[in-house]
């Protein structure tokens, strides 16, 4: 599509400047593929704050779509739950399309897509339209996220990555807390009295753009030797996740019925067979789906252990932090998500600073477990703040532990993200991307339903409504626990990350394998 264009691909390390392949010929093109590099991250970046503002910014417009919409609480559910499951099952999936296809092919028709998706979903006709609109979006993300850290992971070379996965970072911690902000105002606004629909329609414009800008500033990368799509593992994919997500996302409402404990279990077979498939296509024919040999990089498999751990703490935190703040305390949505604002520019902050800064000089695995015990610190001072002054409690009076809080997970985001990708090989940056982005949304559907053991379930349903916001706040305090502990194994599963002798000796061996690889390209693509 674009091979000719300026950028070029870091993969081909025989270049070692960021500059394209006839920089040394011209050194004029040198300003420009640097101009190009950068206008292609902002747009990938744009992108994937996009999609991590679409899946919280639902949450905080509930009760319009339930009121305007007429939809029922199942299909409510289903508005929330029909996006994570789409999006979970297809990642992948998307992540090794862009290895065999190209990576800026599908991250344009997935940013294509998940425009189109949304302009259904803001003009939806009714509750069911927008479902089937929310899982249409939930798929064209899980074809243009994995691309994300793909397209930076081919387009940027090793020295520079620490930066632009700070940059990463710091969108993540903004778009985690600043979709419920969104939401709020434009559904307190109501602009042009179409109440709900503005928290879809704002992608329009942004995924435009970005579809446009990409065309021109993003250049095209895939595997360097022909993959063909292993269609048995995309079905075992899809049917695991979702025979492992489903019952945790219907489970409380549905009264945890014993056919939702028998998927959950028959999901872990799914996968058992998924591995033995993976392994015979692997020797058969060197395509599979899933690379099992990325589990053999001990950053990586440590990393998305972390991350699949970590994916369940915030899943829990952050649906019951919204359900203290307007069930509990009572609280207008314009306001709980104000009172993120700390949150949001803490992680925002710590991230951009944690790779360029903190990890040259401590060492990653020193930095990310600096962040897991900063908020486990943070929940705790909550938890006290929260039994101090009960259903009485300030937003001022959240702000220290919320900044506790947002400090560590800065420290996290970005280095993790490093941890996983460090030592993994050029050819397979879509399929480990892919799976970060799985394991992540798959420890946040674990989450989603603890959040049914650990809140809702002691909290009693026969209470009157003048003891239901003492009743939240107990529950809060007692699912705060819960995130404290999981804080604590977190950090324990940091200490089988490579230490920082390790990591820097990992990060020159695969570096030399992909100067290895980018020799024999040529070849392989000729």
């Amino acid at each position: 599509m674009t091979s000719t264009e300026p950028l070029v691909d870091s993969s081909d390390s025989s270049h070692s400047s960021s500059a394209g392949p006839d920089s040394s010929a011209d050194p004029a093109q040198a300003p420009a593929a640097d101009r190009r590099r950068w206008f292609a991250l902002a747009i990938v970046m744009t992108a994937a704050f996009m999609d991590l503002v679409d899946v919280t910014i639902v949450n905080i417009a509930i009760p319009s779509i339930q009121r305007e919409a007429g939809a029922s609480v199942s299909q409510i559910q289903w508005i929330t739950a029909g996006y994570a499951l789409a999006f979970a099952a297809g990642l992948v999936t998307g992540g090794r399309l862009g290895d065999i296809h190209g990576r800026k092919r599908l991250f344009l028709i997935g940013i294509g897509g998940f425009t189109l998706a949304s302009a259904l979903c803001g003009f939806a006709a009714g509750p069911e339209m927008l479902v089937a609109s929310r899982i249409l979006q939930g798929a064209m993300a899980a074809m243009m996220v994995p691309q994300v850290l793909s397209i930076v992971h081919a387009t940027f070379p090793a020295h520079e990555r620490g930066k632009v996965f700070g940059l990463f970072g710091a969108i993540v911690g903004l778009g985690a807390v600043s979709g419920p902000l969104l939401g709020a105002l434009l559904t307190e606004w109501n602009l042009f009295g179409l109440e709900w629909r503005p928290i879809f329609l704002i992608n329009l414009p942004v995924g435009i753009a970005g579809l446009i800008l990409g065309r021109r500033f993003i250049t095209e990368s895939k595997a360097p030797k022909a993959l063909k799509l292993d269609l048995v593992g995309v079905a075992l994919v899809v049917l695991g996740l979702l025979m492992l997500l489903y019952p945790l996302t219907r489970g409380r409402e549905l009264g945890w019925p014993l056919w939702g404990y028998v998927s959950m279990a028959g999901a872990l077979g799914v996968f058992a067979a998924l591995v033995a498939y993976e392994r015979r296509k692997t020797a058969r024919d060197g395509s599979p789906l899933v690379e099992l040999s990325l589990f053999k990089v001990k950053s990586f498999a440590a990393g998305i252990a972390v991350q699949t751990v970590f994916g369940v703490a915030l899943g829990v935190f952050f649906l019951v932090w919204t359900l203290y703040m307007q069930e509990g305390l009572g609280w207008r949505s314009l306001r709980a998500g104000l009172t993120g604002v700390p949150f949001s520019i803490a992680v925002s902050t710590a991230a951009g600073i944690s790779v360029q800064k903190l990890v040259p000089r401590f060492g990653g695995r020193t930095v990310l477990q600096a962040g897991a015990l900063l908020m486990t610190a943070g929940v705790l001072i909550y938890m006290g703040e929260s039994e101090r002054y009960g259903t009485s409690i300030a937003s001022w009076q959240m702000a220290l532990p919320l900044v506790v809080m947002g400090v560590g997970m800065g420290l996290i985001v970005a280095p993790l993200t490093d941890a996983v990708l460090s030592g993994v090989p050029r050819e397979h940056s879509g399929s480990a991307s892919g799976l970060i982005n799985t394991v992540q949304q798959m420890g946040n559907a674990l989450g989603l339903g603890l959040v049914s053991v650990v809140f809702f379930g002691v909290i009693d349903e026969d209470l009157g409504h003048d003891q239901l916001g003492p009743a939240f706040v107990n529950a809060f305090q007692h699912a705060l626990g819960w995130v404290a502990a999981v804080m604590a194994v977190i950090f324990l599963l940091m200490f089988a990350l490579p230490g920082r002798g390790a990591r820097d000796a990992e990060k020159v061996a695969a570096e030399g394998a992909r100067a290895t690889a980018s020799e024999s390209e040529p070849a392989l693509m000729g």
